[in-house]
């Protein structure tokens, strides 16, 4: 009963609030997740485009060795580690590939195989990889890898992903009901 998992690492994996301390900071903000209504961060902070996607690609590395783990994660995900494959597929660059793997290492987190390819669109990467099952909280990207490969998502519910779902996508709260929904999941495949 071995199963492929394609699995999201930012606001998934890591909190999804990571990010916000970091822009508080930078941008003298006081911005919660609830505040965050949409994937897109620009239009929260008081500069340019230009300005906060340089900011953003000078921070990278810090934000993401200092991202704490989502609250149920490591339990579950080692766990499944026993039993399954997990493919952790991101839109992180490449150039990243150090810093995520020391980040698994520090949380005690398996893995066996990071991608990070650099783009939100997931489909070709997960196809690739044959994931069964893939676990988001980008609410489109979401959607296209449940319509393009005719898997079930798992979708992290948080304040910028609400638009509506189709059947297939299944939003959850937490790592918790993500594995019950697994669980659940395979007496049936």
């Amino acid at each position: 009963m071995n199963k492929r998992f394609g699995i999201d690492i930012d606001g998934t994996v890591t909190c999804p609030s990571s990010i916000i301390p970091y822009i508080n900071k930078a941008f003298n903000m006081k911005l919660t997740l609830e505040d965050i209504n949409q994937y897109d961060l620009n239009p929260f902070v008081n500069v340019s485009e230009n300005e906060f996607a340089n900011w953003f690609i000078e921070n990278e590395p810090i934000i993401y060795a200092g991202s704490p783990l989502a609250i149920g994660a490591g339990p579950i995900l080692k766990k499944w580690k026993k039993d399954h494959e997990l493919f952790f597929i991101s839109a992180r660059g490449p150039h990243l590939l150090e810093i995520t793997k020391q980040w698994f290492l520090k949380c005690g987190l398996g893995y066996d195989h990071i991608e990070l390819i650099g783009t939100h669109d997931k489909v070709e990467t997960a196809k690739k990889f044959a994931v069964d099952v893939f676990f988001e909280d980008k609410h489109d990207n979401a959607v296209m890898i449940h319509e393009e490969l005719g898997i079930p998502v798992i979708l992290f519910d948080t304040p910028y992903n609400q638009e509506p779902i189709p059947e297939g996508v299944i939003r959850i709260n937490n790592w918790i009901e993500a594995n019950e929904w697994i669980q659940n999941w395979l007496k049936l495949t």
